[in-house]
């Protein structure tokens, strides 16, 4: 189940780029799963985190799978989510464990399914694989995969979580510096027109800040505006 070109494709999932979430990860995933297994006609993946829960697909008929399966409350996916291993369906049309599952995989065109179990703290994964022929993924193979997923897969959310957080303490501090640097025009305009000392103008700001409940960053974002107004007049 596992090709060289299905190997190269998982690797580049930890390549990190402006444009990386965990979106991009689950579509790229899926996109290399259903291109690089072979008897698979579609892939899905679900992000399980904090009981909310993210899914992505090769096809839009696999969304609404994962989605219909989770409102019925049976199938393959929430098995192997419950259990922590792989759970897998030869043929939808022969099995007995979960029967309005089948019906819905079948109107699908899904006869076959293996669904694997990733744990990438805090979060889980489950990546299904689907095909439109029985009896598409081996027991032997599906161990395979579920090794090598979970060593690419890991490295490659562990990588993207780790530059949202950069990514969010850049923003954050970017934020911050701006904050600062309206106060300092505000008191600049105090200063201005009161003649006081720096330190006198922020202990003003605050004074108005406290007094209207507004953060002091958003009344020298007020006051600077105004004056910009004025000025222009």
């Amino acid at each position: 189940m596992i090709t060289p070109g299905l190997a190269r494709d998982l690797v580049t999932l930890g390549r990190l780029g402006e444009d990386t979430s965990t979106e991009s990860v689950l579509r790229g995933l899926t996109t290399a799963l259903a291109g690089g297994v072979p008897g698979c006609s579609g892939a899905s993946a679900e992000h399980w985190r904090d009981h909310r829960v993210q899914v992505s697909g090769s096809h839009s008929e696999l969304i609404m799978l994962v989605e219909g399966e989770r409102e019925l409350g049976e199938g393959p996916s929430i098995e192997a989510r419950n259990s922590g291993g792989r759970a897998s369906v030869t043929d939808v049309l022969s099995d007995s464990r979960w029967p309005r599952y089948d019906v819905l995989a079948t109107r699908w065109g899904v006869r076959s399914a293996l669904l694997v179990p990733i744990d990438v703290a805090p979060a889980v994964l489950v990546v299904g694989l689907y095909s439109v022929r029985p009896g598409a993924f081996s027991p032997q193979g599906a161990h395979s995969l579920a090794d090598m997923l979970t060593e690419h897969v890991g490295v490659a959310m562990a990588n993207m979580w780790e530059f949202e957080e950069v990514r969010t303490d850049a923003a954050q501090l970017q934020q911050a510096l701006a904050g600062r640097s309206v106060i300092d025009q505000a008191k600049g305009i105090i200063m201005q027109t009161s003649g006081c000392t720096a330190e006198a103008a922020f202990e003003e700001l605050r004074r108005i800040s406290q007094h209207h409940q507004v953060k002091v960053a958003d009344l020298a974002r007020l006051l600077v505006d105004e004056h910009q107004r004025k000025s222009r007049h």
